[in-house]
């Protein structure tokens, strides 16, 4: 059995699933020769004119430019620039109404033309002779993109770098109406024939089909005459069928292979162009001439004269129908592109672009408006019409209810967007339409969820760069002190850094957790604990024995001189003073408690113990002048005292040898007055505090005490410590005299 490129040279023929034989209605165009369209007035050039990005702007408004001279620049592999399709002024770029199914306005360059029509400096090639790199380069400069309808970037295409099995020209163009590549090809096909020479140049194909529909004789027979000298080149006339000229398709028809569900042609080692862009691929190799214009075939029953006519990127709508001789009816539509996979265009406005093939402009009979939508009558005409082997019906359902992951599941991204199961449902449902909704979401969230990982990355590349910023400075940071520190070992001052040092980890030690010592540290800190508490106690019995010895010089009376010995007895009075005010005050207290008890508790004999608080209330008094004296007495007898210690102790004693005992008397005297008035203070203190015990308890039962008693031991306390102001005083003036 012959393999398969045996059967593609014997000229064996292949068929796909579905399809459908509108009327072709191509005979209005296809006979008359290529019209040119005069220069319009106004040429509107969108910046982006196929599938991709958008090129970057390189003139400005108010600036003239020459005919071939690029308006924007291809820094993207995705990108083609825009060339001026003849010399002229930039009036404005500003968006404008798009040539798209949408109608979006997109950013537009406004050229108006000078007529001159003049050229820049052009610089053809040799493609014999030239690299593949600079073949591609000027592919690319040139803004050729695909012209079949898609606008695919050709360069991109045309630099693979995988093994290319077959080169497949497309030049079927099965769509009713249309018939701008059949007069391509009659008046062309040496040039179309170069430009496929330039592919091959790229990808080095083992063969080159040529696919064309059987109701284009003339055009076959042209091209057959042009690829008569070429080995390997074939010429396939294949039937008439819609739509045949479907890339996966065509595909199938001319060598059996199937494009695997989401795989490209290239992958199984097929490449497809179509006539038109190898047309322009030899224009802009040969002649330096970009893509500045194109074939659009203009048909329609309101027309007077349909034809092809090659009309200059960026030509308004309105100037092509004016052309052939538009007349316009009541609720006229006009259509870009055929009526399968065409879409009615809002205003005149809209400028032919890259991909623009046809103007249709038919009447209300020729071609009828969608009537109204009906319910699915589940009749799987869809089904047995699509090409592309999928379910229609089951696509509309999940497009209503925007289900992305089952329609993703059913392949809709394998829809060609043909028609072929809206021309054939019964129930006038525009499926084709719900489809490219449905597509156009899915893009958007494809596009949003890239946006999120595009996102996500710059977020962990962020802090992955944050990171290593920071372990550089800490590494830097420990490289630094490390430098510090071998410099001050080498200057010698590494000891007040490592005793500071030392400081620092013992506090930390110490201030850290008990678990996270060691036992050794805890043992060492309990040491030196106990070595602190032992040398405190030291101290302590120290100091204590240094008063004790203190106490007992100060209470040697018969050895001390008489200085010393009248400061005691001036301290001593002192003291005495202040116990006696003390007492005196204690005593107040006392009475008033007293007088306030004999308020509250009723007693018989009411004189006596109304003479009882009169006594108590001037008791205090008296014992406060007695305090107040003895710190008058008391300071007078210290400035004495200071100023006789300036004489001689020794002419004392020397005088009065046996006055000895009287001094020791004399100054033995004031301590003892002393202890006895704090005896008589406490004794009068226990006292009171048992008769207010006892005059409580006599209260509550009701037996009635003398208020004499109660009355006695503060004048007692009184009166013990005005004696002992008496003795002191008397002491003092003996002293002094």
């Amino acid at each position: 059995m012959p393999g398969l490129f045996q059967q593609i040279q014997a000229g064996k023929l292949w068929d796909f699933h579905g399809g459908i034989h509108p009327p072709g209605r191509k005979e209005q165009t296809n006979q008359k020769p290529i019209a040119v369209l005069p220069i319009p007035d106004r040429l509107y050039l969108p910046l982006r004119q196929h599938i991709g990005v958008a090129g970057q702007l390189l003139v400005r408004v108010g600036e003239r430019v020459l005919k071939g001279q690029q308006l924007t620049s291809a820094e993207n592999s995705m990108a083609v620039p825009v060339h001026a399709p003849t010399s002229g002024t930039v009036l404005s770029i500003t968006p404008h109404t798009s040539p798209h199914p949408s109608a979006l306005p997109e950013l537009t360059l406004v050229l108006e033309p000078d007529g001159l029509d003049e050229w820049r400096q052009r610089e053809p090639l040799n493609f014999l002779t030239c690299d593949n790199m600079t073949l591609l380069s000027r592919i690319q400069d040139s803004g050729i993109a695909g012209m079949g309808g898609a606008g695919f970037p050709t360069h991109i295409k045309a630099g693979l770098t995988q093994p290319v099995d077959y080169l497949i020209i497309n030049a079927v163009e099965c769509e009713p109406y249309i018939s701008a590549d059949d007069l391509l090809m009659q008046e062309a096909a040496t040039t179309i024939v170069k430009g496929i020479d330039i592919l091959c140049r790229l990808l080095n194909p083992k063969a080159v089909l040529i696919g064309i529909e059987d109701d284009k004789p003339i055009a076959a027979a042209a091209m057959m005459a042009a690829c008569s000298q070429r080995e390997h080149y074939y010429v396939r006339i294949v039937p008439t069928k819609y739509p045949s000229g479907g890339e996966k398709q065509l595909i199938q028809l001319l060598t059996n292979k199937e494009v695997p569900n989401g795989r490209r042609p290239a992958d199984i080692g097929i490449v497809m162009q179509n006539v038109g862009t190898a047309f322009a691929i030899a224009q802009a190799v040969l002649d330096d001439h970009p893509l500045l214009s194109r074939i659009v075939t203009v048909a329609g029953d309101t027309l007077n004269q349909p034809q092809n006519v090659l009309a200059l990127l960026g030509t308004p709508v309105s100037a092509l129908l004016d052309a052939c001789g538009f007349q316009s009816q009541p609720q006229q539509r006009v259509i870009m592109g055929g009526p399968m996979m065409g879409f009615t265009l809002p205003d005149l406005s809209v400028p032919v672009v890259k991909t623009t093939n046809c103007i249709l402009a038919p009447t209300a009979q020729e071609l009828p408006a969608a009537s109204t939508e009906m319910d699915c009558i589940r009749c799987s005409a869809c089904a047995d019409a699509c090409p592309a082997s999928l379910l229609p019906q089951q696509l509309l359902w999940y497009s209503k209810a925007k289900d992305s992951d089952k329609l993703q599941e059913y392949n809709l991204a394998d829809c060609i967007e043909c028609g072929a199961c809206a021309y054939v449902c019964p129930s006038e449902i525009p499926l084709v339409q719900y489809y490219r909704v449905a597509k156009a979401d899915i893009r958007e969230q494809q596009r949003e969820a890239l946006k999120a990982e595009q996102a996500k990355a710059r977020f962990e590349a962020r802090n992955a760069r944050l990171e290593q910023e920071k372990q550089e400075r800490l590494q830097r940071n420990q490289q630094l002190a490390a430098a510090r520190q071998q410099q001050q070992l080498a200057s010698g001052a590494n000891t007040a850094v490592a005793d500071a040092l030392a400081r620092i980890k013992a506090k930390q030690a110490l201030a850290a957790p008990a678990e996270e010592r060691s036992k050794e540290q805890i043992l060492a800190e309990r040491e030196l604990k106990k070595q602190q508490a032992r040398e405190h106690q030291q101290q302590k019995a120290q100091q204590q024995k240094a008063e004790q010895q203190a106490t007992e010089q100060h209470n040697e009376p018969a050895e001390q001189t008489p200085a010393v010995t009248e400061n005691t007895n001036s301290k001593a009075a002192a003291v005495a003073a202040a116990i006696a005010r003390a007492q005196a005050k204690k005593a107040a207290q006392a009475a008033e408690q007293h007088a306030t008890e004999q308020q509250v508790t009723p007693a018989p004999n009411t004189e006596k113990s109304h003479q009882a608080e009169v006594s108590a209330e001037a008791d205090p008094r008296k014992a406060a002048i007695a305090a107040a004296i003895a710190r008058a007495k008391a300071k007078q007898q210290a400035q004495t005292e200071h100023e006789t210690n300036a004489a001689p102790a020794t002419a004392s004693t020397a005088n009065k040898p046996a006055a000895g005992s009287d001094i020791v008397a004399a100054t033995e005297d004031p301590r003892k007055a002393a202890v006895a008035a704090a005896l008589a203070r406490a004794k009068a203190k226990k006292q009171a505090s048992a008769e207010a015990t006892e005059q409580t308890a006599a209260s509550t039962t009701g037996a009635p005490e003398p208020d004499v008693a109660v009355t006695e031991d503060p004048r007692k306390a009184a009166i013990a410590a005005a004696i002992a102001r008496a003795k002191a005083r008397k002491q003092a003036d003996s002293e002094n005299s």
